[in-house]
């Protein structure tokens, strides 16, 4: 039987081991949504207040302010460090433990991590309700907007899964998946509202469903958006779904042939 001190001290590692786990998502937490909130503040700050702006692209100050704090909710959603964990698992060799079990790895990596996103889509949840009765918005609007924030969140799952299997052909797929959260980053509408990009130019950003991620859903919350343009969004985002699926299901056949399992 352990000793009494023996359990003492294994309840003490423990306990400092979850407060740590903790500390190190919450610090997580505010790095990815209050550091680009004020770096974005600063900038509108610097562009009216200072510049002497009225307006940019047809939006106000309280218009930029606005879509700064309502994307933040669903900046929280996207993406993931899934797609990296399969590429390492790729590089490494470990992909050889999961192959054999019951399941798709590409879908077991997935519904493994994704609890982090939904427990930060329920606090977004819970925040954006409070803002919908602060803001006087609609209710029903951020419902849709959640729910195509989480569709988004599938979506760049399955891109990056896809991505991630350039591990097979260069065993390091690290500086792919960086690059596609960079061009993601930008064309999301996370650092800056689309709108401000030149029109002759939008074709860019509606061509990838990467504005489904945040841009869509804070236009749907904030009512830029009728409901034809809702639902056109989300018939985008069910096609991008099936094309997705398809993606993985071809870039995994073919990778799968190319492994070695050298690291294994």
């Amino acid at each position: 039987m352990p000793s009494l001190s023996w359990r003492i001290a294994a309840l003490k590692n423990g306990f400092q081991d979850a407060v740590a786990y903790r500390l190190e998502f919450l610090f997580e937490v505010i790095g990815h949504a209050i550091v680009p909130v004020a770096v974005q503040c600063v900038i509108w700050y610097a562009l009216f207040d200072l510049g002497g702006a009225t307006q940019i692209a047809g939006m106000t100050y309280h218009d930029f302010i606005l879509y700064t704090l309502t994307s933040m909710l669903f900046s929280q959603i996207r993406g993931g460090d899934h797609d990296f964990e399969l590429q390492e698992m790729i590089r490494s060799g470990t992909l050889s433990n999961y192959m054999l079990k019951p399941v798709g790895v590409v879908e077991f990596v997935y519904i493994r991590g994704v609890a982090p996103k939904l427990l930060l889509t329920g606090i977004s949840f819970i925040l954006g309700l409070i803002g919908t009765f602060v803001l006087h918005l609609n209710i029903f609007n951020l419902c849709a907007a959640m729910l195509l924030a989480l569709i988004g969140n599938v979506i760049h799952y399955q891109l990056g899964a896809a991505l991630a299997t350039t591990a097979f052909l260069w065993e390091e797929a690290f500086s792919v998946l960086m690059v596609k959260n960079m061009v993601v980053g930008l064309l999301s509408g996370e650092m800056i509202p689309l709108t401000l990009i030149p029109s002759q130019y939008a074709w860019v950003w509606k061509s990838t469903p990467f504005y489904l991620y945040v841009f869509g859903p804070t236009q749907i919350l904030l009512g830029k958006w009728t409901m034809v343009q809702t639902l056109e969004s989300f018939l985008v985002a069910g096609v991008w779904l099936c094309v997705g699926y398809a993606l993985i299901k071809i870039t995994w056949f073919f990778g799968i042939r190319r492994y070695l399992s050298l690291g294994g």
